[in-house]
């Protein structure tokens, strides 16, 4: 059952009043493993990173006095879609939003938050595409997104400490 979620949306200006309730829900999403975890310790360098973005797009979803998750990212310089050497021959589409985050804590989860979330993000954006990174060890999580019209178009490991990736692509808007 998909409880009743007040989704409020915020922007690059937003960042400063909701960068601490990102890393909080981040934390406590992650518990059990950011202790052992670096790379998911430089989370907080992440939200500076993708809210510096002047495009930056983020909805977090409230029930009551509760944050339940955020999804959030931001648009893609057009000419740097580090993506597109993953496809062949590449979208003629340039406008691409960088999905870059979806976290729900764990009691709202199997209700339909995430989707919501997911939703709520994408069908605010006028891009032409929506590309994403889902770990590879995660298959039931890149089939979630795949039954939201994401297509996995290659792998990618971003950074030296960082997971492999499953490259997701999705044509916007949504269908």
């Amino acid at each position: 059952m998909t409880p009743a979620l007040e989704l409020r949306h915020y922007g690059h200006d937003d960042l400063p009043e909701i960068r601490q309730t990102l890393i909080d829900v981040h934390a406590d999403v992650h518990a059990d493993r950011m202790a052992d975890d670096e790379f998911r310790q430089k989370f907080p360098w992440f939200v500076d990173h993708w809210g510096g973005n002047p495009g930056f797009s983020c909805v977090i979803a409230h029930d009551g006095d509760e944050v339940v998750g955020f999804a959030y990212g931001a648009p893609g310089a057009e000419g740097r879609e580090w993506w597109r050497e993953h496809l062949d021959p590449a979208p003629e589409k340039a406008r691409t939003f960088h999905f870059s985050e979806l976290m729900v804590r764990e009691r709202w989860r199997k209700t339909g938050a995430a989707e919501r979330l997911h939703r709520a993000l994408m069908d605010s954006r006028d891009d032409d595409l929506t590309v994403l990174l889902v770990d590879v060890t995660h298959p039931k999580v890149e089939a979630l997104y795949e039954s939201w019209g994401y297509r996995r178009v290659g792998e990618d490991q971003p950074f030296p400490d960082s997971p492999v990736y499953a490259v997701m692509v999705a044509d916007l808007p949504l269908s």
